[in-house]
């Protein structure tokens, strides 16, 4: 397995991309790619090659769900591990996440500090873990 080095976070939120770079650049040492929505991580992932998604649900335009749907569509994006990243954490609501594909589910409001390390366990140990 390779080592987690490049992460794309696709969030609409400034702020919140913002708290995620600081997080994962500053804080977690990876190299981070910023989209603000669906379409610009489509236009992006083929030539950064994440080697994990940080995808927002609820976003303008192409949802998350339609997001990771257009992703896996891409040869070089399909079997890179996706996190969603959600207020909506009702357990229902996160198992009808996972189905889609994701690898997991990180709950908003998340923890800064931690960030780097929880999606670290996700793309270690796969899918099945939730953390929030």
């Amino acid at each position: 397995m390779n080592e987690l080095r490049r992460v794309m976070c696709v969030e609409d939120d400034p702020d919140i991309r913002m708290i995620i770079e600081f997080s994962l650049a500053t804080l977690g040492g990876y190299q981070v790619c910023l989209c603000a929505d669906g379409r610009s991580a489509l236009a992006q992932a083929p030539n950064f090659k994440p080697d994990l998604v940080l995808l927002d649900v609820m976003m303008p335009g192409l949802s998350g769900p339609e997001t990771l749907a257009a992703l896996r569509g891409q040869v070089e994006m399909a079997g890179v591990p996706v996190v969603f990243m959600t207020a909506k954490a009702m357990p229902n609501e996160v198992e009808e996440l996972l189905q889609y594909g994701a690898t997991g589910v990180i709950v908003k409001p998340f923890d800064p500090v931690t960030l780097p390390q929880d999606i670290r366990i996700y793309w270690e140990h796969g899918r099945g873990i939730r953390l929030n």
